[in-house]
């Protein structure tokens, strides 16, 4: 006899576990990623190697997030998620003591950049599994407009970890450390969260019913193969590697036009990511969490103004233009990401939710494995180059938002995923 599943209910208690783990992890990202460009040069490392060290970790996140999602769908949510933190704390430590061996002169730049190449990708291999299975959690007990402002949540955590990050990691560049600080702190904190976690997220009890249910739909590759699904995931992986692309670049960028040292421009760099991050929040907490917006108005909303923002990122010279215009073209990449989350997870029904979890947190992985390398050599090459393609790739994707049959509501399979637009 079979055992009705449980109620489909998030409770706030899990939800603020599941926040505070999303917030810890982009904290400790972003601030990593806001200090490596000074961090490289006083290293004596290149620019394209620096865009290039997190090459293999999200390689690894790529490739193992179907991995964690399947087993998460057998083995239960919280496990992974939890694996997920531990895998941030022990990156954190391990890139830190290179950073600083580095800095000591006791470690030549060759092998920093190995060293700390290796000791990244930890995070890439294990703490995808905590990003599939926090999304698959979420999935697990929502449905309808409650699952797109809930992941919408989950992205305004992200946001405000872009923020955060960002913003302290100067004031963590602490004596004899130096740059290596801002590590070894978000380090302590992660471990912080993951006893949170521990103790305050529900457990989430796999029946066996459910684990055969889940198991027979959960394949992250062969969801890309669902047609009401797949257009989500190629404007997400689209998308993705252009927000990627714009990231990584920003931090060189602006040490150029402010024309500081690498350690001076540090809090110029915070202060673009900032702006950016909290023109992300508003989209995400403002229009989609408040105002409701469904996925097809976001994706196509979302493209135009990355598009917009890429393209005046190239126009205005200038600092306070400069975070004008990624601020713009973030608030556009904060409408978008929720929505084709969102969308791909509400185009599947209860049992491939693992799927769906896996396959956006392999585009997360994916979108960072080359792009912000290409991004930064054609940087390199011409500074405009790299702004230039992405807004032609999202200018591209609102054109594929407006044209595609799934993501422009044009056959009636895509209602109950776009239903009560506003």
């Amino acid at each position: 006899m079979s055992v009705a599943p449980p109620p489909r209910v998030l409770s706030p208690l899990a939800f603020a576990a599941l926040f505070a783990t999303t917030l810890a992890m982009a904290i400790g990202n972003m601030g990593l990623i806001s200090v490596m460009p000074a961090a490289g040069r006083e290293l004596g490392i290149s620019d394209f190697l620096i865009a290039s060290i997190f090459s293999l970790s999200a390689l690894m996140w790529a490739i193992t997030s179907p991995f964690w999602a399947g087993r998460s769908d057998r083995k239960g949510r919280k496990p992974h998620i939890l694996i997920g933190l531990g895998g941030f704390i022990f990156s954190m430590l391990g890139c830190g003591v290179v950073v600083l061996a580095g800095l000591k002169g006791l470690l030549i730049p060759l092998v920093t950049f190995v060293a700390f190449l290796l000791i990244r990708s930890t995070y890439g291999t294990f703490g995808s599994a905590s990003a599939a299975a926090a999304q698959a959690y979420v999935a697990d007990r929502t449905e309808g407009q409650q699952r797109v402002r809930a992941i919408a949540g989950l992205g305004g955590a992200l946001n405000i970890g872009t923020i955060l990050g960002p913003a302290i990691a100067p004031f963590l560049i602490l004596p004899y450390v130096g740059l290596a600080g801002p590590m070894f702190v978000f380090a302590v904190a992660g471990i912080a969260i993951l006893l949170l976690v521990a103790l305050v997220l529900p457990g989430d009890q796999i029946r066996r019913e459910q684990a055969a249910t889940r198991t027979s739909a959960s394949s992250s590759w062969n969801i890309w193969r669902n047609p009401a699904v797949r257009p989500f995931l190629i404007y997400g992986l689209a998308m993705s590697s252009a927000q990627a692309g714009n990231t990584y670049t920003l931090g060189f960028l602006v040490i150029d036009r402010v024309g500081l040292s690498p350690v001076e421009a540090q809090s110029s760099i915070g202060i673009v990511m900032v702006a950016g991050a909290v023109a992300g929040l508003v989209a995400q907490w403002g229009l989609v969490g408040l105002c409701g917006m469904m996925p097809r108005s976001l994706l196509r909303w979302g493209g135009a103004l990355a598009c917009i923002g890429n393209a005046l990122i190239v126009a205005l010279p200038g600092f306070l233009p400069l975070v004008g215009a990624f601020a713009l073209a973030s608030f556009g990449f904060g409408l978008a990401r929720p929505a084709y989350t969102a969308g791909a997870s509400l185009a599947v029904g209860n049992g491939g939710q693992g799927a769906v979890a896996g396959a956006v947190s392999t585009i997360a992985g994916a979108s960072i494995v080359v792009v912000p390398a290409i991004a930064v050599g054609l940087y390199e090459w011409m500074p405009a180059a790299p702004f230039i393609v992405f807004a032609g790739v999202m200018g591209a994707l609102l054109i594929y938002a407006l044209l595609d049959p799934a993501l422009a509501e044009k056959r009636g399979g895509a209602m109950e995923i776009v239903s009560c637009e506003r």
